[in-house]
């Protein structure tokens, strides 16, 4: 209730200032037989609308534009929108935050495709979706928070300001993450790369946009929708990853996955439940240990490495992308690592 008094309110005020409905697409995936479609349908400034083919879709949010900018557009309860792929198409409805989230039969070669998602007969926009090939065995999943972008994010106040003030700009990469990345893709180029996050669909495209500018490889981002529920004033961001892990393994029932969090944020403690639930589905985990300073910012680190409880899945420790490299070189991840200073790459 509290959740649809907050959108109710969101709405009024949008309608009040001639906001149009808009869809906001994300990067989905899927396998030869079934896709996952994601986007949002929000009300938004026309300022905000560029044509395409006649009709009309958001254009980029502008870069640099303060974080809050990305919270303020209310969401489209329950919107009816259809898409089309591959000369098919399927109707389908946001859920009570607007957000797509839709699983969709269909017919694909592996690689990438383009979903056009409509609404009505003025809305389009169109949502990228990576298929992954059918014998692939291995995948990444990392969190993104304090281990391929420095946010301090469980601090409550040092969220709110990364979330609402600080320029995009001024957000920080990890070092050496993103070339560990792109060494991971070399050596497994069919692999799926997803970024798990506590953080809300409101920044998709910002982090799309930060992922971009510091080279991590494109793939799908699974957030969580951002504001109050039925019955709290905050979603939980620990279930949103549990459940985000165990959705990919009943998906990808052959794929083994490198999971790479950080010490700061419960993620050694999701990710070795996920292990010893799923120890078929997990070929490493890496995490990356935050230095003192970040650590106080991020609320502390865990006290106890839960490596002992998952027997079959090893776990690496480094401070950096690099030392991270140095040791899934060893289990054959990555191709032999080369020493690279973080401060070159940071």
């Amino acid at each position: 209730m509290i959740g649809d008094t907050w959108h109710s309110l969101q709405t009024r005020i949008a309608e009040q200032r001639g906001r149009v409905e808009t869809i906001i697409p994300y990067t989905g995936y899927g396998t030869t037989t079934w896709i996952r479609v994601l986007g949002r349908v929000v009300l938004s400034n026309p300022r905000d609308l560029k044509p395409l083919e006649g009709k009309e879709m958001m254009k980029p949010i502008k870069e640099g534009l303060r974080g809050w900018r990305n919270f303020v557009s209310a969401p489209v309860r329950y919107a009816e929108v259809t898409l089309e792929v591959d000369g098919t198409s399927a109707v389908v409805h946001a859920d009570r935050g607007g957000v797509i989230d839709v699983h969709v039969d269909a017919s694909l070669e592996p690689g990438w495709h383009t979903v056009r998602i409509k609404s009505g007969d003025s809305v389009v926009a169109d949502a990228p979706v990576r298929v992954v090939e059918n014998d692939v065995t291995f995948g990444v999943v990392s969190d993104i928070d304090d281990t391929v972008m420095v946010t301090a994010l469980p601090r409550p106040f040092l969220a709110a300001w990364n979330t609402f003030v600080l320029d995009e700009h001024a957000r920080t990469p990890t070092p050496g993450m993103s070339v560990l990345m792109e060494r991971i893709v070399r050596k497994h180029p069919a692999a799926p790369v997803l970024y798990l996050s506590t953080g809300a669909w409101n920044v998709a495209p910002a982090l799309t946009r930060f992922l971009s500018r510091n080279l991590y490889p494109a793939g799908p981002k699974l957030l969580t929708d951002w504001g109050p529920t039925r019955d709290r004033w905050f979603r939980s961001g620990q279930e949103h990853k549990r459940s985000s892990l165990e959705r990919l393994a009943e998906e990808f029932p052959s794929v083994k996955w490198l999971l790479i969090g950080d010490d700061g944020q419960h993620d050694e403690a999701i990710y070795a439940e996920f292990a010893r639930n799923h120890p078929g589905n997990v070929r490493a985990i890496a995490i990356r240990q935050l230095s003192a300073s970040e650590a106080v910012l991020a609320g502390g680190r865990s006290k106890t490495s839960p490596a002992g409880s998952t027997p079959g899945s090893p776990w690496i420790y480094a401070r950096d992308g690099a030392g991270m490299s140095e040791q899934l070189s060893r289990l054959g991840i990555v191709e032999g690592a080369v020493r690279i200073d973080p401060e070159d790459e940071a």
